[in-house]
């Protein structure tokens, strides 16, 4: 079994701007633009910008793909495992796709990929997306069988959803079942990245456990941009961030 890594100093910190391209949509016009969100989240120190493309199209759309891949930081595209999403990703070739669930009734993600349900078709996608050099990530709730499962996809990452801790950050069994699937991830040899449903507020527990090298925060962030602007946002969530991390 691969030891695990050694814990860095510093995490990344990822962009969503899926909900900048909500409220554009809301009224199917030209503003806010999901692209200038990312430049200026860019500006104010994030490490790299993630857009889900959704196959009801709710929020990005296929045009804004190309200018977001074209801008000077990784783009991570979340997806759902579908022939016409594959076929995307190869097309645009971003920086790393991460697979996700996705059901049309849902107002957002409300859990992690059932890999195991799924794992000829995500397998054979993640061989699509390295032979195209494209990273892999799959986005699973923090459990054993899940990690498992992803390295028996082939997938180069794991996206931990801390979408249950965050509903009871107070509660230790939660933010535990984080921590030992990170660990265990580490140990496996997968990258090790996390998000969903965190805040300012309730980072910094997530933050500080040492093998989760990326986070990905969207809602929050544009949240947040309303009263601060995205500089402010994005400054804000960076120092939450780093003062919980090892020095």
């Amino acid at each position: 079994m691969p030891a695990s890594p050694s814990p860095l100093p510093y995490q990344r910190l990822y962009i969503n701007i899926d909900h900048v391209a909500t409220l554009r949509q809301a009224r199917r016009g030209l503003e806010p633009d999901p692209v200038r969100a990312a430049q200026q989240a860019l500006a104010a120190g994030a490490d790299g910008i993630t857009g889900h493309l959704r196959e009801d199209r709710r929020h990005l759309q296929d045009r804004d793909l190309p200018p977001l891949r074209a801008l000077p930081a990784p783009f991570n595209l979340e997806l759902a495992c579908t022939p016409e999403m594959l076929a995307i990703a190869v097309a645009l070739a971003p920086f790393q796709v991460t697979w996700v669930p996705e059901r049309r009734d849902e107002v957002t993600t409300e859990g992690g990929l059932d890999v195991a349900r799924h794992a000829s078709a995500i397998r054979d996608a993640c061989a699509q997306l390295a032979a195209a050099g494209i990273r892999s990530a799959l986005f699973v709730d923090p459990d054993p069988a899940a990690v498992e499962a992803t390295v028996a996809a082939g997938a180069d990452a794991v996206e931990l959803h801390t979408g249950s801790y965050a509903e009871a950050p107070q509660e230790a069994s939660r933010l535990r079942a984080l921590g030992d699937a990170a660990q265990y991830a580490a140990r496996l040899g997968l990258a090790v990245h996390a998000g969903h449903g965190l805040t300012v507020a309730n980072v910094g527990p997530v933050a500080a456990i040492p093998e989760i090298e990326e986070l990905n925060i969207g809602h929050s962030i544009v949240s947040q941009a309303v009263f601060l602007g995205m500089d402010g946002a994005v400054r804000a969530m960076r120092v939450a961030m780093d003062a919980a991390r090892p020095r």
